[in-house]
């Protein structure tokens, strides 16, 4: 991990070595881009890599300011680049200087380490874009009538603050594959983080592409609050096991979010976008509304959905018998204690309770009835 100080360098380009320093590799990547702003041969090169492009200014009318829209193109990709340096080296300062003290407070295992940093990491960047969107739909109006999904279609304008949204997150989910790498992730989990990492590629980029960034942008909100408090649950487990609630109030929320993806999906790519009279395909206008890519967008978030809740109904099941178990255990453990049965004190005996009549009679009525 880069920024640490290791008594025994490694061989230079190593794979321990590139491990252990490629966040300072990045950085100065990243430095060498901007150094790039000061000198006016390379400046046009470097602004490409840094700021949002395709700036399209519109004005309303002659009275109000012009408005700053952006637009989507290939110079995107450097963009997209530069900010998936960014995102490494925050990801390395957050490992090194947030979880890694805790991590050495906590004493936890192999296993429990690796999902501690990977909770820990995704809540940061999930309490992030959280805030981050609802900022944004608060400021644009998008959550205040439903139609505004649809309505103006194709939506190939985008103000600074979606259009930069959509890069960041592009960028950091595009980091999260060579994070695989650089963080030693087990092999048993590397599946498992690479199914997720591809989704958001997939879908967010294709949000982006097509220009239904409004509907993208709606459903990634909720999606990422939902997600935000599993992973800040199972830190809160990890520090003290006895702390499940909060996957109470997860599990019902994440039930909801599903629904709601599915019924915006449903009113947009059903009922919404065929109504529109913009009705083609159009790479120059960026006009996808036709059927068969209203459709492919439809069953893929569907089948997502799908998976999601397969997912979590294993998982749910998964709890249920660990709890089950426990229950089980304890109950062995923890048996009644059993009370020892009573002897008789006297040497006849007692069958069934009942004192025989020759135990009760005097020594003087035992010697006349022998006689």
């Amino acid at each position: 991990m880069g920024f640490r100080k290791k008594n025994k360098s490694p061989p230079v380009l190593s794979h321990e070595f590139v491990i252990q320093n490629h966040a300072d590799m990045v950085s100065c990547l990243a430095m060498i881009i901007l150094l790039g702003l000061m000198f006016e041969v390379t400046a046009k090169f470097a602004i490409m890599f840094i700021t949002v492009q395709y700036n399209v200014t519109q004005g309303l009318d002659e009275i109000s300011e012009p408005v700053n829209l952006y637009q989507y193109g290939p110079k995107d990709v450097a963009t997209v680049f530069f900010y998936l340096l960014i995102a490494v080296i925050l990801h390395a300062l957050i490992q090194e200087y947030i979880l890694d003290k805790i991590n050495r407070r906590l004493h936890l295992s192999k296993t429990k380490h690796s999902k501690f940093n990977e909770s820990g990491q995704l809540a940061a960047f999930y309490l992030f874009s959280f805030i981050w969107g609802c900022s944004i739909l608060t400021s644009e109006d998008f959550a205040t009538n439903p139609t505004f999904l649809w309505e103006g279609y194709p939506h190939t304008h985008m103000v600074f603050q979606v259009k930069f949204f959509y890069i960041c997150q592009i960028a950091y989910w595009l980091h999260a594959l060579p994070e695989l790498y650089f963080q030693k992730v087990r092999k048993e989990d590397i599946p498992r983080q690479l199914y997720y990492i591809c989704l958001y590629v997939v879908h967010i980029t294709g949000a982006y592409v097509l220009n239904l960034h409004r509907l993208g942008l709606v459903l990634l909100v909720p999606h990422y609050l939902v997600e935000l408090l599993f992973h800040a649950s199972r830190l809160f487990y990890f520090s003290d096991e006895n702390k499940q609630k909060g996957f109470t109030l997860w599990a019902l929320l994440f039930v909801i979010a599903r629904l709601l993806t599915l019924t915006l999906s449903v009113l947009t790519f059903g009922f919404g976008l065929p109504r529109t009279g913009n009705q083609g395909f159009s790479l120059a206008d960026g006009n996808f509304n036709v059927l068969t890519i209203r459709m492919t967008c439809l069953a893929a978030i569907c089948l997502t959905q799908a998976w999601m809740m397969w997912k979590f109904i294993n998982f749910q099941l998964k709890k249920w018998r660990e709890h089950s178990q426990n229950l089980a255990s304890k109950k062995k453990t923890v048996s009644p204690k059993i009370k020892p049965p009573k002897r008789d004190t006297m040497k006849g005996g007692a069958t069934n309770g009942v004192v025989k009549c020759e135990e009760k009679l005097s020594p003087r009525a035992r010697k006349s009835k022998t006689s």
